[in-house]
């Protein structure tokens, strides 16, 4: 699968411009609004009675500030904040080791939560139910038991597939916050913010039209500005315009409501192919020369989300909508 500008994901070489951009307090944070009062108050009443915030868990689409909201719990409370991935932790000698070395208090974060071995997993429940790690130590008659305690922290867990967490882990999480799409005016406050941070000015109508194209993600608003603020840069402007922006956009080939040449090469297959449908998933991947099950996972959510297409029971057909967006009469090749 090729890196799309309008991909939720994390791409490698952003890891570092993403950090400065971080808020650092729930107060700066933009969005969200239910999720942050809920995590204000909860970290108010920890405070108050002096105790570790409960075990956080934070689900929803990749790029809406799960991370970030992490770090922030943590600066909140004035602890300190460990980073690490379900995928990193292989075996429960390596989660031995990273809860040992905490300090009371102290805020764990585990990107993608779902994807823990199992075996880790069990291990995970007496952490953090008790406070323990139940470890075993060699094999067949010499085996045994040692049980070492824990200082009181928090696990913040993360993950983009709610649905994919075992029971048991999940009914361990004293606080689930679901994370939902920004809205326009949100973007384009994100928008505003990072382009100070990059010493930059955006006019409101280039920062509202990239907001617009960012299929409500501020990960992919951010990574367009980047995009935009070079094109203006080498234009030699003092402040990024509206002319600018639609042509740098219109270059990365993202629409006007954030479709790109992926998103336009599976809906124009669908129309020109099978006459919008109903076609089934796998057709649809032979088709424009991708696996099905990143078509389900990537690329349709969006589509459906927007009513560009819809499931059925017979297979995907294209929405009146979506023939509409590409100037076409409903059933029109």
């Amino acid at each position: 699968m090729e890196d799309r500008v309008v991909d939720g994901e994390l791409h490698t070489e952003e890891a570092t411009d993403e950090l400065s951009l971080r808020p650092a307090m729930l107060q700066q944070y933009i969005g969200q609004k239910k999720v942050k009062k809920n995590l204000d108050i909860f970290i108010q009443a920890a405070k108050m009675r002096n105790e570790p915030l409960d075990h956080v868990l934070l689900y929803g689409p990749p790029g809406l500030g799960k991370t970030t909201l992490a770090a922030i719990i943590a600066n909140e409370m004035g602890v300190q904040f460990r980073s690490t991935s379900g995928p990193a932790i292989e075996r429960a000698g390596d989660l031995a080791a990273i809860l040992s070395s905490l300090e009371p208090g102290d805020v764990l974060f585990i990107d993608e939560v779902h994807r823990l071995p199992r075996m880790v997993e069990e291990v995970l429940y007496p952490a953090m139910e008790d406070f323990f790690l139940d470890i075993v130590i060699g094999t067949g008659p010499s085996a045994r038991s040692v049980r070492i305690d824990l200082p009181p922290f928090t696990l913040v867990g993360a993950t983009t597939k709610a649905g994919m967490l075992s029971a048991p882990l999940r009914d361990r999480f004293g606080v689930v916050e679901r994370l939902e799409f920004y809205e326009e005016d949100e973007l384009c406050q994100i928008v505003e913010r990072t382009a100070q941070i990059f010493e930059t000015s955006i006019n409101e109508e280039a920062a509202l039209n990239v907001a617009r194209r960012s299929r409500g993600t501020p990960r992919i608003a951010n990574r367009l500005l980047k995009r935009v603020r070079d094109i203006s840069q080498v234009r030699g402007e003092e402040e990024i315009t509206l002319e600018t922006t639609k042509m740098s956009l219109d270059m990365l080939q993202v629409d006007d409501v954030g479709l790109d040449h992926v998103d336009h090469k599976l809906l124009k297959a669908m129309i020109e192919g099978f006459g919008g449908g109903p076609v089934g998933l796998d057709t649809i991947a032979a088709t424009i020369g991708e696996d099905s099950q990143t078509i389900e996972d990537v690329y349709e959510p969006y589509l459906l989300q927007k009513g560009f297409i819809q499931r059925t029971p017979r297979g995907r057909i294209v929405t009146e909508k979506a023939y509409q967006h590409f100037g076409l009469e409903a059933g029109e090749r």
